[in-house]
């Protein structure tokens, strides 16, 4: 065929994608009544995990040109979209606009959805107990810095429940309008300077490190300098206008970030799912060897452990814990009995698909 026949071939196809798109979205509408109708949640993280991993599934074996991480970004915007004729749904982030938690929200609940960022994690938390979201979107660890202490001292006083989770590969770029010579001071969140120490002192050894609240208040202020570039991401260089003189400067090649999609409630089982919890122990030798003896009792497989101060009664610290399985496992039920028992506080933060994370 020809280009001309060749495009008239693609145009009968998007005729046919638009005819069934339209027919999903249909049956769609139909759910959200039904589930308005039965006081269910609109969104689903359990189905939305399960829908998309039966995609990539399908698409393996149809061994076409499209790989997985395309797939995934379509269907989710088809499923943006689907949300939003559902219901319209507001997620919280941590703001300001363009920031990595807010590309993560963009790339969890797509572009048909409102969003609302926020100053704070407290505030993400509080957007969504106070009803102005629906859900938020909140760091919780990243792979070269660490934990997020600030989510995870929220969490101690919220009530809020964790609902999924997804991951970020992070990019860190050098954006500036100026040339190379002419950059005298970096603007960027301390998180970023921590994940590229080693690229700073190779190009940058004798420039001013600016610390600031994000990474897109770094970019506001580098398209405003005359002697300055940001450390920031592709998003950040779209929104401020920058360009991008170097990509992906930070010293892992596999950086990235975990992020937390919190709601009201959490999902139900999906079989492939982890539990987040806190507790804490007397403060008496071996208590929290006790605490935690119960999972390896029953064979549940622990992946993270974080410790935090209480704040309730000074040198008393809470626990953080993630296990792979659902709270309402018997053998999960069976490890947090014995865990309480043992345990001065027990908490269970949410259950939600492994998945993305």
């Amino acid at each position: 065929m020809d280009l001309s026949e060749l495009r008239a071939h693609i145009d009968r196809i998007d005729d046919q994608l638009l005819q069934l798109l339209n027919e999903r979205a249909t049956h769609v509408h139909e759910i959200g009544r039904l589930k308005r109708e039965h006081g269910l949640e609109i969104y689903a993280p359990e189905r939305e995990e399960k829908v998309l991993s039966a995609l990539t599934a399908r698409n393996a074996r149809l061994q076409g040109l499209i790989d997985d991480t395309a797939v995934r970004a379509i269907y989710r915007e088809i499923m943006s979209a689907s949300l939003a004729l559902e219901k319209e749904l507001t997620i919280a982030y941590l703001g300001p606009e363009a920031t990595y938690t807010h590309q993560a929200a963009r790339n969890k609940f797509g572009s048909s959805v409102r969003y609302a960022p926020q100053f704070s994690i407290a505030e993400v938390f509080e957007a969504i107990s106070r009803g102005r979201a629906d859900y938020g979107v909140v760091p919780i660890e990243n792979s070269t810095e660490g934990a997020v202490n600030h989510t995870l001292d929220v969490f101690i006083e919220s009530d809020l429940r964790i609902c999924a989770q997804l991951s970020l590969k992070i990019e860190n770029n050098l954006l500036s309008r100026l040339p190379r010579e002419r950059i005298r001071r970096l603007f960027s969140h301390p998180q970023v300077f921590g994940q590229c120490r080693q690229w700073l002192r190779v190009n940058f050894p004798k420039a001013e490190l600016v610390e600031v609240s994000s990474t897109s208040k770094a970019g506001e202020l580098a398209a405003q300098s005359d002697d300055g570039a940001a450390l920031a991401g592709k998003l950040v260089a779209e929104v401020h206008g920058l360009p991008i003189l170097e990509t992906s400067i930070q010293d892992r090649v596999n950086n990235a970030t975990r992020f937390l999609v919190i709601g009201p409630r959490d999902c139900p089982p999906t079989g492939n799912d982890k539990t987040s919890f806190m507790f804490a122990v007397a403060d008496a030798s071996g208590s929290l060897f006790n605490a935690l003896e119960p999972f390896r009792t029953h064979g549940l497989n622990l992946t993270k452990i974080e410790s935090r101060p209480s704040k309730r009664k000074q040198w008393e610290y809470v626990f953080f814990v993630d296990i792979e399985a659902h709270h309402t496992d018997e053998r999960m039920q069976l490890a947090l009995k014995e865990v309480s028992e043992r345990s001065t506080l027990v908490k269970i933060l949410g259950s939600y698909p492994r998945g993305e994370g």
